[in-house]
């Protein structure tokens, strides 16, 4: 079997991948990856409390390496960071890196890349698959989520703090993937077949935060179409 790292982000596609790549008689999963803000103690992009990422980790019963970095941070300063972390773990054997992205293909190139550097391999189990479809056998399967973060351009502060169930893919925008796969959410799963007992927690507050881009990124943008999704929705998931 091929010695392979899982890059966690404690949402249900992520959970969704492990799950067939731990059924997957090619890859040895013996090691999550996760990126933390260290400032906030909070799982990067999510806002999840690092807390329940490492309830989640008790539950899956496998080592996690965490990559920290600061709240604001470069992206010169992000590739080198994770330059390093990944070498890490090609020094500890691994060669193949694996990820829970569906279908965007800047992303994938990006970490193909990137990983190509250090001699990784990106391996992508979910990759182009329907994600209406996925969502769908992930709820049959048992899984259990809840939203954390929502793209205030796109879905009120009601889809915030909401499980995640046939009623909430009902209520999404047809604008909207089902997986969220464009960055509309983001969820917290806190039980399924891969943990050996669900995560207890309490719903806190919901709070609106903005990000205004820099000069310089918005010099960036490709076209003149581009707009950034500079608001957001995020619901404080508090350990029990």
């Amino acid at each position: 079997m091929k010695k392979a790292y899982f890059n966690w982000s404690t949402g249900k596609d992520s959970s969704l991948a492990l799950y067939h790549i731990l059924k997957n008689k090619e890859y040895n999963v013996t090691q999550l990856v996760t990126t933390v803000n260290k400032d906030y103690e909070r799982v990067s992009m999510h806002g999840l409390r690092e807390a329940l990422l490492d309830a989640q980790v008790k539950r899956l019963q496998l080592p996690l390496q965490k990559i920290y970095f600061p709240a604001e941070v470069s992206m010169a300063s992000y590739d080198e960071t994770m330059k390093k972390a990944t070498a890490s773990l090609v020094d500890a054997g691994y060669k193949y890196g694996i990820f829970g992205d569906i279908f965007l293909e800047d992303l994938r190139k990006y970490r193909e890349e990137k990983l190509s550097e250090v001699g990784i391999t990106a391996v992508f189990p979910l990759w182009k698959q329907d994600t209406k479809t996925l969502l769908k056998e992930m709820l049959a399967l048992g899984f259990k989520a809840i939203t954390v973060c929502v793209n205030a351009k796109l879905l009120d502060a009601s889809f915030v703090g909401r499980i995640v169930d046939e009623s909430f893919l009902n209520d999404l925008p047809s604008t909207v993937d089902p997986c969220g796969e464009n960055g509309e959410f983001h969820t917290f799963v806190y039980d399924g077949p891969i943990f050996s007992s669900p995560i207890e927690f309490t719903i806190g507050e919901k709070v609106l935060k903005t990000y205004t881009p820099s000069k310089k990124e918005e010099d960036s943008c490709a076209t003149d179409d581009s707009v950034w999704d500079t608001a957001f929705w995020y619901c404080d998931i508090i350990p029990k």
